[in-house]
Formats: structure tokens, sequence, C-alpha cells
């Protein structure tokens, strides 16, 4: 018995290589640092140096996580006995959650200037925990391993959404994303055990002792497609999944927490988690329900058309930015469903696409939520068109940002999210997509009204009483350069999509 064991405790161990997660565990500790350097530094010092190790001590773990991937293969590996799994999307997308939570931790500096009163370590600490967590997420090979990261990142979330104790509209914000946050959960996880339930029955064909890995579900899916308890168990897994990426149905909850949200959590919500969500999809339908193609398509089909024109009809009306915001990024997980789709119909270089839109959307966002960051008074849940009357004229600089974050979105030549959608839309008709690619092409033209619309407010309205937001903070060079850095970079990747190495 004994030597069974030693046996089974080698097996699982031979594969626990930690530095295959060490930007994840560097990290961790870089969070739990942040917390001692609280207790440590004086009280006068702690708003002056927090940030400054926070965003530095990313630098440093991205830097190590490229010359990592720089000296790794890119090939298919599996650690920790088949909990995680990394390739080159999960080798992407560990640096695309490291930018987004560097942007974040900047877009918190200025936040913070305003919310004095707020604690401010817990904040940088649970972006870095948030930024591990998705780290992990998207390298789940395991059920286990994906709900036990997907909750890391939703619980803190919770508190994050809510991180403004002295604005209604956090609270409220928070409180609804908890109870639909839970829900999701709740249909996710009961997805898991119907699978798990029917996988491990005997009296199926290939049914598994492990048949939460990834790899043995789907020996175990393809043989079994037919089977009704397996379509509801994969049915309710990727509708738990939608609710993380804010499709319809399951985007009710979208608009009021972007609006409640601290406008860095928000972008953290709408760029980083979006992110996370789709690779998870991605991978679950070109993975365990890599057999149920027939079942799925239409279904994602009809939840992609859906979502571009909820969202997109729903923004038109929209005052509130950052509802406008949230509506819009409705419409941008539609766009990215129809790589998801035509990934499952057999175009292979779908999930490229779907990672270069996620990386100029990014480059867009952040440019967009950090004008916003700059221009929003103390309650930044109020932020409406009215108030961005003017604003380039007096904040040339800002309203030039804001200017090409919005066309980027709307997919404008020759910004990058013009190639983006470019990319996404060959793919669907490759993949003989063609309602759906007219839909989103409805879509796009119906952005461009409200995208334009915040553009015109801010060049063209000249009110005739001055309404333009008098608390907006002025941008510093750190400011300035970063919020360059995103346009510029917008640009080249428009002018040149090879300089994102990513479409292959």
């Amino acid at each position: 018995m004994n030597e069974l064991l030693i046996e089974f405790l080698s097996g699982f161990t031979a594969t626990n290589e930690w530095a295959a997660i060490l930007p994840e565990i560097l990290l961790g500790v870089l969070a739990l640092g942040l917390l001692g350097a609280e207790m440590a530094l004086p009280r006068s010092q702690q708003t002056r140096w927090i940030p400054r190790l926070a965003v530095w001590g990313q630098v440093i773990v991205l830097v190590l996580a490229f010359t990592c991937a720089g000296c790794c293969s890119f090939d298919q590996r599996e650690y920790f006995s088949g909990l995680i799994a990394q390739n080159d999307v999960t080798q992407l997308m560990r640096g695309f959650f490291l930018l987004s939570s560097l942007a974040v931790c900047y877009l918190g500096k200025v936040y913070f200037a305003r919310q004095s009163a707020l604690p401010k370590t817990e904040f940088y600490a649970l972006v870095l925990i948030i930024s591990a967590a998705m780290m992990l997420l998207v390298q789940s090979a395991h059920f286990v391993m994906l709900f036990v990261a997907l909750e890391t990142v939703t619980v803190a979330f919770y508190v994050l959404v809510a991180y403004n104790r002295t604005s209604k509209f956090s609270l409220e914000a928070g409180l609804k994303y908890l109870i639909l946050g839970a829900l999701s959960s709740g249909i996710l996880l009961f997805g898991i055990v119907l699978l798990y339930g029917i996988a491990g029955s005997p009296e199926l064909v290939a049914s598994s002792h492990d048949s939460l890995n990834y790899t043995q579900l789907m020996h175990f899916v393809i043989p079994n497609m037919d089977n009704l308890i397996v379509k509801i168990g994969a049915l309710l897994v990727i509708a738990g999944v939608c609710f993380k990426i804010g499709a319809v149905p399951f985007q009710i909850w979208v608009p009021d927490v972007y609006q409640g949200a601290p406008t860095p959590v928000t972008a953290y919500l709408a760029v980083a988690s979006k992110a996370a969500g789709f690779i998870v999809l991605i991978q679950l339908v070109s993975g365990p329900f890599f057999g149920l193609q027939d079942f799925l398509v239409p279904v994602l089909s009809v939840i992609a058309a859906a979502t571009i024109l909820f969202g997109n009809i729903a923004a038109v009306t929209q005052r509130n930015v950052k509802r406008l915001m949230g509506l819009s990024g409705i419409a941008h997980a539609g766009y990215l469903l129809l790589g998801v789709v035509a990934l499952m119909r057999g175009v292979d270089w779908a999930v490229y696409a779907v990672i270069f839109y996620l990386f100029t959307y990014l480059l867009a966002s952040f440019a967009v939520f950090g004008v916003m960051s700059l221009s929003a008074a103390a309650d930044d849940a109020i932020q409406e068109l009215d108030h961005y009357q003017n604003f380039a004229r007096k904040h040339p600089f800002l309203g030039g940002v804001l200017a090409c974050g919005l066309g980027s979105l709307a997919g404008i030549p020759p910004l990058g999210g013009f190639i983006g959608k470019l990319f996404l839309f060959v793919a669907a008709f490759q993949a003989g997509l063609y309602g759906l690619l007219i839909i989103a092409v409805i879509g796009v033209v119906i952005s461009i009204y409200y995208y334009f619309g915040w553009i015109r407010e801010c060049y063209f309205s000249t009110p005739s009483t001055e309404v333009v937001n008098e608390a907006a903070c002025p941008s510093t060079a750190g400011d300035r350069f970063l919020l360059g850095a995103f346009t510029v970079a917008s640009v080249v990747v428009g002018l040149l999509p090879a300089a994102l190495p990513i479409i292959r």
C-alpha cells in the first residue's frame, strides 16, 4: 500500500514545474509585498511609493514573462498533472493581462488623486491578484482549475466594483454584480456537475475517472454527442461564460456595473475580463466541446446576432458615457463571437483574429478610459456627453486621444480597430457565416452614429452656457506619454498589422 501511495504521489508531482507559472507567482508575491510595504512605510509616503511599486513591479514581471516566452517552445505542454496547459495563445494572453493590469494601476493613481479618503494599497493588490488569476484561467485544462481561477477573479471584482464606498452608484453596482455573478457561477457549476456525473458513468462510452480534464472529457463527448445531459451540461457551462463576456441574454448587468464602478475598474472589466472569457470560450469549444459543433454553432450564432444588435441599438440614445461604453462593449462581444463561431466552422486562424481584435480593443479602450479618468469629477459615475462639449478646445491633446480611441472602436481606417474587425469579418466570410456578417456590418454602421456623436460633442458643440467638466485634472507628462503610446500604437497597428505579430 505504501509503495502504491508513493508511486501515485511521484506521478502526481512529476509535472509540477513551478517555473512554468513564475509570472503568476511573482504577481502574488508582489501583491503581498504591497500589503507589507503599507505596514512598513509612513502614511505620508504610502501614496507616493505604493503605486510606483505596483507599476514597476509589474514591468519587471512583464519583462521576465516575455524573456521566458522567448526561451520556451510554444508547443502545447501540460503541467501539474493536467491542471494547466500552455501554448502560444496562453503566452500571448499572459502578456495581454499584464499590460491591462499595468494600465489599470496607472489609471488608479489618477483616480485616487480625487479620492484621498479611500484605501489605496488594497486596490493595487486586488488588481495584481486578478491579473494572476486571469493568467491561470486562460491556462486551465481542467474544470476544477477553471472554476477556482474564475471565482478568484470574480470575488476580487466584487470588491473592486463597490470600492468607492462613498458613492451610491458604486455600492449599487457592487450589489448587482454580486447577485448576478453568483447566479452565473451557479449555472456554470451546475453544468460542470452534470458533465462530471454523466462522464463518470461506466455505462457510457469512453467514461473516465478524470472526466473534468479537458482532453478526457473531449474523448467522452465525441462518442456521446447526442446525449441530452451532455448537451445541457455544455450549454450551462457556455451560459456561465457568456455572463462574463456580457453576451445576450446575460448582459443586463453591464450598463449599471460599468457606470457605478470606479473608472479604472470599468476599464479592467471591459478589457481584461472580456478577454479572459473569450479565451476560455475558445478553449471549451475547441477542446472538451469539440464534438458539439452542430449543436453549439446555431446557439452561438443567435447569441452573436442578438448581442451585436442589442449593444449597438441600446447605445444610440445613451447620454452617460460610462453606460455608453458598457453597451458598446456588449456589441464588441458580439463581433468577437463571430471569430468563435468561425473557429467552430473550421477556420483555424480565427483564434488569432480574436486575439488581434482583443489587443486593438485594449489600445482603444484604455485610451478612451484614460481620458475619462482625467476628465471625471469626484463621483465619476456621472459623466454625460454634455460634459464633453467644447472639450477638445480646452484640452486639445486629450481630445485627440479620445477621437482616435473612439474611431478605433468604431472601426475607422487607418486605426487598429478597423483591421481587427476586418480580420474577424474575413474569418466569418470564410466560414460561410453570411447572415451574421450582414448583421455585423449593420452593427458597425449603427456604432458610427454614437461614437461620432461623442466626437461631435468634443469638437463641434458650442454651448450657450459653459458645461465643460471643470473638474478635469491637468494631464502630467506620464499621462501624456501613456495615452500617446496607446494612440500611436493603435495607428501603427492599423497601418502595419504585422507590428502586432499575432495573425499566423
